[in-house]
């Protein structure tokens, strides 16, 4: 089974953005991460799919994760 792609939105001062990526990186999970603090069409989308504010934003293939839920993100990447 293929590993769905995962993207997470984040800000540089979020501390649960960091322990997201480090999960990430730590269970050899290729993300693409956005700085929604300096970009803002970023940003606008982020609010737009999820209706969040807040970070981090995760989606997991089509799977939407709002904060950093490590037993979610692990069921979900079947890790």
């Amino acid at each position: 089974m293929a590993t769905p792609s995962v993207t997470i939105y984040t800000t540089p001062s979020c501390h649960f953005c960091h322990m997201a990526k480090e999960f990430f990186t730590a269970n050899n999970v290729k993300f693409t991460d956005y700085n929604v603090a300096t970009d803002l069409p970023k940003r606008q989308e982020m609010i737009q799919k999820s209706g969040q504010m807040g970070v981090p934003v995760i989606y997991v293939g089509d799977k939407l994760i709002v904060g950093f839920d490590e037993e979610k993100l692990r069921e979900l990447l079947a890790i």
